[in-house]
């Protein structure tokens, strides 16, 4: 998480009820989101989208991700446990949601802890049009170009304000950037969102990063606009952390009722405690 405080301008709350609304849209429409995503995290990756409302599916053989993509309503990429191999079938299936207009969501996860992470993000970033880089303080910083720190897959924190390295990026790479920490930081270079639901528990859990990509592709899917649906996802996924923290022991039981929390998540709840700020003057 940053240990650096994000913009202190005025803000205006943004309406709860268009983050349930969101939520709301993914239990209804019940978007397929296809992964190609990290070893380690993969179950969790798909059971937290299913307790979103959305369905998964984890697929990334060359041979079929093309056909795959063309059934879903978005394309969630994470390089957490990379390979040569997997980057060629990012790069099919990535071309594939392009051409169909499938938001495509990349967490780029470790970028800057290795040469062939970082190299690999860039490469993604050019020869895709990424929707949503959901990455933590450090991978985006790093990708912004004005400084960031990462150890393995962990974030070291940024070297300047959050807010502006978030919009920096955003501007670099022409895509919405949905930076989390402790306050979660959403903006497609202009808009400004800051999210302030979560735990600490949250960051105290192996894949939860990998998980907000899977909530941020299933509320892309059911939305025009990506910088909103990046915020609601985050905020919803932020909520279930804090009604999970409430009355878990420790970090395996705080898991499991983080998948309990979300797929119980009601309207009322949302809509009454989603805190995403819009600062004003930035």
């Amino acid at each position: 998480m940053p240990t650096n405080t994000v913009d202190n301008s005025p803000t205006r709350l943004m309406d709860g009820a268009i983050t349930a609304a969101l939520l709301a849209a993914v239990r209804e429409q019940r978007p397929l989101v296809h992964h190609i995503t990290n070893s380690v995290t993969i179950n969790d990756c798909a059971n937290i989208t299913i307790s979103a409302g959305a369905a998964p599916v984890m697929a990334e053989a060359a041979e079929e991700v093309a056909d795959m993509v063309a059934a879903a309503g978005a394309l969630v990429l994470n390089i957490g446990t990379l390979s040569a191999a997997q980057v060629d079938a990012m790069l099919i299936a990535g071309r594939r949601a392009n051409d169909l207009g499938v938001p495509v969501v990349l967490d780029p996860v470790g970028a800057g802890a290795t040469p062939f992470r970082t190299a690999t993000v860039r490469r993604l970033l050019d020869a895709l049009d990424i929707a949503v880089l959901k990455g933590n303080a450090g991978e985006i910083g790093v990708l912004a170009g004005t400084g960031g720190s990462v150890r393995g897959v962990d974030s070291g924190g940024v070297t300047g304000d959050p807010v502006e390295t978030a919009r920096e990026c955003a501007r670099a790479t022409g895509t919405v950037v949905a930076m989390t920490g402790a306050v979660d930081v959403v903006t497609d270079g202009k808009r400004v969102y800051l999210v302030k639901n979560g735990n600490p528990a949250m960051d105290r859990l192996s894949g939860t990063g990998c998980m907000a990509a899977s909530v941020t592709g299933a509320f892309v899917a059911v939305a025009d606009d990506c910088a909103v649906a990046s915020a609601a996802a985050l905020a919803a996924f932020g909520r279930a952390g804090e009604r999970a923290a409430a009355g878990a022991r420790g970090p395996y039981s705080f898991r499991t009722a983080l998948f309990d929390e979300l797929a119980g998540l009601t309207f009322e709840d949302l809509a009454g405690h989603a805190r995403v700020e819009e600062p004003y003057g930035v």
